[in-house]
């Protein structure tokens, strides 16, 4: 395998130099043939890429070709002496080029005055460009070089993968002696510039190859970690081949194979992307992702949709290389970078020290001869944080030896309990589950979240693999133990200190989402798992019990917090019985919101935040009332009247006047709304007085976390299309409707109730902004007649790639005398507004809304009835409701 410099033999069936160059003696002028010769390069080698030959024979031919095809236009143009040299450098220069990849040259003068030849350069460099060749290039003098390689890491890396084209050799070796590394950058200085190159390159794509739309080349275990590996050893080595690092010592050939399919694959995915989009990208976007899964024959299956397919298999190759990357440079680093430094040793016990703030095996073959090693190393560093890391050595070991963790060393009791210290250890066990993920024990040890490695859902919703999920919601978990978690998530930072077993937790976290991928309902699979898991580990019948149980039913809190009205007693009941105790509500509090946070970064809001902490506060009261004794809903609206009651009264309103208008909201009014708010809309209807305008109340939240969203308050005469004008008014302003509670009072006059959002998911506060929007609104539903134009926001391109077919679900609610509509639909700018005037033609009321986007789509819930304030029962009426729905939503999509 080929490091740098590349060895390809003349294809004439790609290319007939010979041929070409009686083709241009009898050309009028040179420029036709070259195009053409390009064209037909490029159409042969897309051909043998379809009909699948070695993509190292693409790549390296193609370079082939370019070289042939460049000394002859070299020939072409007349030079005043043998003082220049044609230099591929960069890709080009390691012999690979991609269909769309820039050809980069440099023109190498061995002198500083470059006026002899300012007029041929310019002439090749524009012929270049006429023939359509895609080039980046300089124009350096032997001294330049010098000069500019000494100055940017980035130069010299380039020139030291370079080769001659055209013109004296000599000259190219004249400047590679000026170079070396005993002259500038040496090999330690070298390494720790591109070491810290490649950081900031991962910090760009948060340091995590999981990325929904990876950059193929720049991205953690993309081409770039592969080339860096490459330089950095040709730097220290001076090889010319990944084969030489093994014989130096520093790789293996389990690991030169690892980093040759990877390559390979990455090369077939690359030049994939050149051919179907037709230019030079590196990046794997949605659109790109099925047409290229289709050309290398994935089909879908009942369990997996082809793209899924082949993203799995490119998770695995990058994370396999950036797992390698991280190893060789690590080894590296021990080697160049401090390999003069005495480093304290500190034993741990016979098998394991610290060494340099690393921990090591302290003999080559302690996994073979304890294999309970491979888990005992990753107990130790959750009992010592002090450990920054393993050493390079014991890596490779770690990896050698993983192939031990079979069935019968699953089920050794002995490697149960270490397991399980680990999970009670208090340590950091996130990271060291991470740890043990990235060299491949993890996976070993559970073979079912080995299955899910790699494991992608194709949508916006899941932006990570199930594996990378997985972790980051235990890193979520670990976080949340941290002080200054209470600001962002103050209920699960004061939660998780109360948990009796934080191991149970751990597992729950595990398991909840490995059963994907499998078919079926992956909570039922994942339950199943995780009680084997700990009938294997020795766990009490009711700690399994609970664990299987939070597995089951892990998406039960939000699903209800943000598809069901939890302002009704009939809703908490119900879910306090699913529950059954306030220790497994607390359990699934923190994993819920761990859950959350770890799937998407968007998704974790205000609005979230405060729909789980109104669930987990009326389900612990519930519970604390006892499940034998739940609050009816006459002592609910009993209590909050009160409370709303004695609250006005303290700040001085007109009692009598107070008692007049609520008589006109009925009981569902104060089932709907805190004591709190129910002051603030009460206070504002009666300040308002008899104007004819609009009253709209918009109230800021302090606090995100605490209070979700700006809550904007409508109270106006009812008229049937409100919801809808209401809805494109606020899309007009660019606000997004998280909630939507909606009333009218016996006179007819709305109580509705709106949660927004801005286009960032944040809280609106300013209070210029504010005033804007309640000026807007009022302006616009002064004469709900001038129903507002439909927004027709751009649809970014990730919306438009998916197609989500609308979904209608429709049932009852008999306990609110009412009927429940489940829109499931493609995300789209005016969606609400669309559904609010099918729900006017239809003669549909609204009484509440719940908004959910996920992703790319959305999953709403309308509570409805006629206008005579019954359910929906008629099945025509329903069929006819959801045709227009689904006509409308498609279409409009």
């Amino acid at each position: 395998m080929l490091l740098h410099h590349y060895r390809f033999y003349p294809d004439e069936t790609l290319f007939d130099v010979e041929r070409f160059r009686q083709e241009l003696t009898g050309a009028r002028s040179p420029i036709a043939p070259f195009k053409a010769a390009l064209r037909g390069i490029q159409a042969c080698l897309d051909e043998r890429f379809r009909a699948g030959a070695d993509i190292r024979d693409l790549i390296h031919g193609r370079a082939w070709c370019l070289d042939q095809l460049l000394a002859v236009a070299w020939e072409q143009h007349d030079w005043p002496d043998d003082g220049v040299a044609l230099l591929a450098v960069g890709g080009y220069g390691r012999g690979e080029l991609h269909p769309h990849s820039d050809v980069d040259l440099m023109l190498l003068l061995e002198r500083d005055d470059d006026t002899p030849y300012r007029e041929p350069l310019t002439a090749f460099i524009t012929f270049l460009w006429d023939i359509g060749l895609e080039i980046g290039h300089s124009v350096r003098s032997l001294s330049d070089c010098v000069r500019e390689a000494e100055a940017d890491v980035t130069v010299i890396t380039n020139l030291l993968e370079s080769r001659t084209l055209a013109g004296p050799e000599p000259i190219r070796e004249a400047m590679q002696a000026r170079l070396s590394s005993d002259r500038l950058w040496p090999a330690d200085h070298f390494f720790e510039a591109k070491w810290q190159e490649q950081i900031k390159r991962h910090y760009r794509y948060n340091n995590t190859e999981f990325h929904l739309e990876p950059n193929i080349k720049s991205s953690p275990g993309g081409l770039r970690d592969i080339q860096m590996i490459g330089w950095v050893a040709k730097r220290q080595f001076g090889t010319q081949r990944y084969e030489d690092i093994v014989a130096n010592g520093f790789m293996n050939d389990a690991e030169l194979q690892i980093l040759s399919q990877g390559q390979a694959f990455l090369w077939q995915v690359r030049y994939a992307l050149h051919m179907l989009t037709d230019r030079a990208e590196d990046r794997l976007l949605f659109d790109h992702q099925a047409a290229i899964a289709e050309l290398f024959g994935y089909r879908d299956t009942p369990e997996r949709l082809a793209v899924e397919q082949f993203m799995k298999r490119y998770y695995r190759h990058v994370t396999a290389l950036a797992g390698l990357n991280d190893m060789l440079l690590q080894h590296f680093d021990e080697a160049i970078l401090r390999a003069g430094e005495e480093l304290a040793t500190v034993p741990l016990n016979e098998r394991f020290e610290i060494k340099g703030g690393y921990i090591q095996a302290r003999r080559r073959n302690v996994f073979r001869e304890r294999p309970s090693a491979l888990l005992e190393l990753f107990l130790l560093m959750a009992e010592h944080p002090e450990i920054d890391g393993v050493r390079a050595d014991t890596i490779r070991l770690i990896r050698d030896h993983r192939h031990q963790i079979d069935d019968l060393y699953r089920d050794d009791v002995r490697h149960q309990s270490l397991f399980m210290a680990l999970l009670r250890s208090g340590g950091n066990v996130a990271r060291q589950l991470r740890r043990m993920n990235r060299y491949g024990v993890l996976g070993k040890y559970l073979p079912e979240f080995g299955r899910a490695v790699g494991l992608m859902q194709h949508d916006l919703f899941h932006i990570y693999t199930v594996d990378a999920h997985t972790l980051r919601l235990l890193k979520f978990i670990q976080h949340f133990r941290k002080p200054e978690a209470r600001e962002e998530f103050p209920v699960a930072a004061t939660l998780i200190h109360q948990l009796p077993k934080l191991e149970l937790l751990w597992i729950a976290g595990l398991f909840h989402d490995i059963g994907k991928g499998r078919g079926g309902d992956h909570s039922i699979l994942g339950a199943r798992d995780v009680e084997r898991f700990a009938e294997r580990h020795g766990l009490s019948p009711r700690d399994t019990r609970l664990v299987s149980w939070l597995v089951e039913h892990h998406l039960s809190m939000s699903m209800i917090a943000q598809k069901r009205d939890i302002t009704d007693p009939d809703v908490i009941g119900d879910f306090a019985r699913l529950v059954g105790d306030e220790n497994r509500l607390d359990y699934l509090y923190v994993l819920t919101v761990a859950d959350i946070t770890a799937t998407n970064p968007t998704l974790w809001n205000g609005w979230r935040a405060s729909l789980l902490r109104q669930l987990h506060t009326e389900t612990k009261r519930a519970l604390r009332r006892g499940l034998e004794n739940p609050l009816e809903r006459d002592d609910w609206v009993r209590e909050t009247r009160n409370e709303a009651h004695s609250l006005l009264a303290v700040v001085g309103a007109d009692m009598a006047c107070v008692d007049r208008l609520w008589e006109s909201l009925g009981e569902d009014y104060f089932l709907q709304y805190a004591p709190s708010e129910i002051v603030w809309q009460t206070q504002g209807i009666l300040d308002h007085g008899d104007s004819n305008l609009p009253l709209i109340l918009i109230n800021a939240p302090v606090d995100d976390m605490a209070e979700g969203g700006t809550k904007v308050f409508i109270h106006t005469r009812s008229v049937n299309d409100l919801f809808a004008a209401t809805s494109a008014a606020m899309e007009q302003l660019g606000l997004s409707i998280h909630d939507a509670r909606i009333a009218t009072s016996s006179n007819d006059w709305t109580l509705n109730t709106f949660i927004v959002l801005d286009d960032h998911g944040q809280a609106i506060r300013d209070p210029e902004r504010i005033e804007a929007i309640r000026r807007h609104l009022v302006e616009e539903l002064d004469d709900p007649d001038d129903y507002p134009q439909i927004v027709t926001r751009h649809t970014s391109r990730k919306l438009k790639h998916f197609h989500v077919p609308t979904q209608i679900t429709i049932e009852q609610d008999p306990a609110n005398d009412r009927t429940l509509l489940e829109l499931t639909a493609p995300d789209r700018p005016g969606l609400l507004a669309r559904v609010g005037r099918i729900f006017m033609e239809e003669d549909i009321a609204l009484s509440a809304a719940k908004i959910a986007t996920l992703g790319e789509r959305v999953e709403d819930v309308f509570f409805i009835t006629d206008r005579a304030g019954n359910p929906l029962t008629d099945p025509q009426r329903q069929q006819r409701l959801r045709d227009r729905l689904i006509e409308m939503l498609d279409i409009s999509g």
